[in-house]
C-alpha cells in the first residue's frame, strides 16, 4: 500500500472518466437542489462542466470556478438535503482537478459526489437509511467505470471522519476494492 507522500501515476483518461462518473453520481440528485431552488443553476452548471471535461474539454479555471459555485450554492440552500445535492455538484467538477499523491483524502475526491448524492436522497426520504443503500450507492457501486476502482486501488483506503457522508465514502470505497 503506498504511503501519504508516494504519488501514483494518473492519467488524463483516468481523471475524464473519474469527472464522468461523478457527474453521473451528483446528476442523479439534481432535482432535489433544484426542487429547492429552482432557479440557480450553480449546482446543474458545475455538473455540466464535469461533463464537459469528462467528454475531452478543457480543464479550466471556469470548471474550477463551477466547483466553488456549486460549494456556495450548497451553504445557501434551504435544506440539509438540498445543500448536500450541491455538495454532489461541487464535488463532481472538483473531481477534475483529482491530485496525483498516495492521500487518503483523494479518496474523497473520487467517491465525494456519490456519497454527498446519497446523502441528499437519504435526507430527502426523511432519513430512511435504506434509500442510500439501495439508491445512488448501489448505483455507485455497480457504474464505477475502470478508471475508479484503478485509482482507488493506487490509494490507502478512505480516511475515518466525515460524520454520515465519510462513512457512505468508507462504505463505498471498501465495496468498490473488493
Amino acid at each position: 500500500m503506498p504511503t501519504e507522500s508516494d504519488k501514483i501515476e494518473l492519467s488524463e483518461h483516468e481523471l475524464r472518466e473519474i469527472a464522468g462518473y461523478a457527474a453521473d453520481c451528483a446528476r442523479r440528485t439534481l432535482s432535489i437542489f433544484e426542487q429547492s431552488l429552482p432557479a440557480d443553476t450553480r449546482p446543474r452548471d458545475a455538473i455540466d462542466a464535469a461533463q464537459v471535461f469528462a467528454e475531452g474539454g478543457r480543464r479550466t479555471g471556469a470548471l474550477r470556478q463551477s466547483a466553488w459555485a456549486a460549494y456556495k450554492a450548497a451553504q445557501e440552500a434551504a435544506s440539509a438535503a438540498a445543500a448536500d445535492a450541491a455538495r454532489a455538484a461541487s464535488h463532481a467538477a472538483a473531481a477534475a482537478y483529482l491530485h496525483p499523491k498516495a492521500s487518503a483524502h483523494q479518496v474523497k475526491h473520487i467517491l465525494g459526489a456519490a456519497a454527498h448524492a446519497a446523502r441528499a436522497e437519504e435526507l430527502a426520504s426523511g432519513e430512511d437509511q435504506s434509500v442510500a443503500s439501495a439508491g445512488t450507492l448501489e448505483w455507485a457501486r455497480l457504474h464505477a467505470p475502470a478508471a475508479v476502482t484503478a485509482v482507488l486501488g493506487r490509494l490507502p483506503a478512505a480516511p475515518p471522519g466525515g460524520g454520515r457522508v465519510g462513512e457512505f465514502i468508507r462504505d463505498l470505497d471498501a465495496a468498490l476494492r473488493a
